[in-house]
């Protein structure tokens, strides 16, 4: 018996066999079920995902001696035929050699005639994109108002070359590259079938170099098992496909993450001795970190990586303690370089250059990780400096000073103790909120008395106006009800030139504050300041510290 290849032998006949189709079936079967078929049908994607099948399985459907059904039998005469293709009324033309106005010419006077033993005659034309540009003029009459016995289907690879007044008169039906992990599942089932013993790990290999096209994977599947046998091996389905260079992705990742650039060169020198193509090569690494990328975020999820189990454990093994942003900036690098790659007269040059970048690129750091180590040591040295600067112990001996001041109903002014209440209230507000802390931090405690607290800041303060804001007073008013564990008031004041000697009383860091804040407000004239203010929406000027010289 003539031996037949499984693209053939497993070639669907119903259309619950047909794979990764499944919104072409449905409008189909529903068109049979409410008698809905049109009279011209065009099928479109890419080679070998089941067009010109789809297009056999609609005219059996239609045909069936027990139809029209949804599920043709594939036993009676007529579906038999069609199957074998020797049916009168169902005629199969390749385009690319009937491609001229004869033989369109030649279908016109045969669609005239009525179908010998079959309810419809169905012409079915491969690669219709081919037919010439009378071919198709030749065509059009017919095609908008056929005999009512005949159903035309068109297929192409190419429907941009499809004329227009050619679609319109047509349903369009959109097929879909099949998933790496559909067409894997479909070999695993043949591979059952015939008996075959290979692991998922090979499956998925040739499921991969199928690229989408369901044929081209179980021809592929055929070749590896007249190489390998029913018993194949892992090595034997690498070598065949020569997937050498796959392991070489998996080491350069390796070596650019551990930034090792010597390990980089020396698999590109074993890859390039060995025949590997660099060109391509760049290609399968930049989908290959891809991956990695994808892994990073998603997990081992096979539903979104068309990977194996065991490949997706790999790529999770490597990427684990490296950043999402390392490893987008690493695919930025290998994205920005493809071109100059595609075009260069010695891509292994180029890619030793990129992969040396890459494997002495700094890990990124996320944003987030950043923002909270320097939230934790500003908090840290902003306490032990403020101490120390006010000659206050630690932040674990502030304790001692109280947390609030033990004010209660009836207690005196003279009964608050204003230095250390000061310095503590200022340290709650921080706490609170850093950035008010920041604006009243140069203020000077006056007095508080019914309830009202009373703060001083030196003439022309830049932030008087904010604080005085009432989204900002109301801010502090609430801080400093929890501080005093009381309803209270904040009033306001602008220190005056003559009210110097009262503010020395009171403080002796009012003249100092108010010196900080003409060298602050110097400091906002500056242009490069001004630019960084109009760059960053919303920045404020924190301090100015001046630089003393030996």
């Amino acid at each position: 018996m003539e031996y037949l290849v499984l693209a053939r032998k497993w070639r669907p006949q119903v259309f619950e066999s047909v794979v990764g189709q499944d919104h072409v079936v449905k409008t189909l079967k529903n068109a049979i079920k409410y008698n809905r078929i049109a009279h011209a049908l065009i099928f479109s994607g890419p080679r070998g995902v089941g067009k010109t099948s789809v297009a056999r399985i609609l005219a059996k459907a239609i045909n069936c001696v027990h139809g029209p059904a949804e599920i043709p039998c594939n036993e009676c005469t007529n579906c038999k035929e069609i199957t074998a293709g020797l049916s009168l009324d169902v005629r199969e033309i390749d385009g690319a050699s009937n491609r001229g106005i004869d033989e369109i010419r030649e279908l016109r006077e045969n669609i005239k005639f009525a179908p010998s033993s079959s309810r419809h005659k169905v012409y079915i034309i491969d690669e219709v994109h081919m037919l010439t540009k009378e071919a198709f003029n030749a065509l059009l009459k017919t095609l908008e108002e056929p005999p009512p016995h005949v159903i035309f289907m068109f297929a192409t690879t190419e429907i941009h070359k499809v004329p227009s007044t050619i679609l319109s008169r047509c349903q369009h039906f959109d097929f879909r590259r099949v998933s790496i992990r559909q067409i894997a599942d479909n070999l695993r089932q043949i591979a059952t079938t015939e008996k075959i013993n290979v692991s998922d790990t090979g499956l998925m290999w040739i499921a991969r170099a199928g690229e989408g096209s369901m044929r081209d994977a179980q021809s592929i599947f055929d070749q590896v098992i007249s190489y390998a046998g029913t018993d194949m091996k892992n090595d034997d389905i690498e070598e065949l496909l020569g997937l050498k260079d796959r392991r070489l992705l998996i080491d350069i990742s390796k070596a650019v993450l551990e930034r090792n650039a010597g390990d980089c060169l020396k698999i590109i020198n074993e890859g390039y001795y060995s025949g590997v193509d660099m060109k391509q090569f760049y290609q399968m690494l930049l989908n290959h970190f891809m991956n990695l990328l994808m892994v990073k975020i998603t997990g081992n999820d096979n539903l979104l990586v068309d990977l194996a189990d065991d490949e997706l454990s790999t790529l999770g093994e490597q990427v684990e303690g490296t950043s999402r942003e390392t490893l987008q900036r690493l695919l930025d690098i290998l994205m920005a370089e493809e071109e100059d790659i595609k075009r260069s007269l010695d891509p292994r040059l180029n890619l030793e250059f990129v992969l040396v970048r890459m494997a002495y690129l700094e890990p990124m750091i996320p944003v987030d990780e950043i923002l909270s180590k320097m939230e934790h040591l500003e908090k840290k040295l902003s306490s032990q400096e403020g101490n120390k600067r006010r000659g206050m112990p630690p932040d674990h001996d502030l304790a001692k000073f109280g947390s609030h001041p033990k004010v209660r109903k009836g207690k005196t002014d003279e009964e608050i103790p204003g230095e250390h209440f000061w310095v503590n209230y200022k340290h709650f507000v921080k706490k609170k909120s850093p950035l008010l802390w920041s604006k009243i931090e140069p203020g000077t405690f006056l007095s508080f008395k019914n309830k009202c607290l009373e703060i001083g800041f030196p003439e022309g303060y830049i932030f008087l106006e904010d604080i005085a804001e009432k989204s900002q007073m109301d801010r502090l008013v609430d801080i400093s009800q929890e501080f005093f564990r009381d309803d209270i008031k904040i009033l306001i004041q602008s220190l005056k030139q003559e009210s110097e000697e009262h503010n020395r009383v009171h403080s002796p860091d009012v003249n100092n504050g108010r010196k900080k804040n003409n060298i602050k407000n110097e400091a906002l004239k500056h242009p490069l300041v001004q630019k960084v203010m109009d760059v960053f929406e919303g920045a404020e000027l924190h301090d100015v510290i001046s630089k003393v010289k030996d």
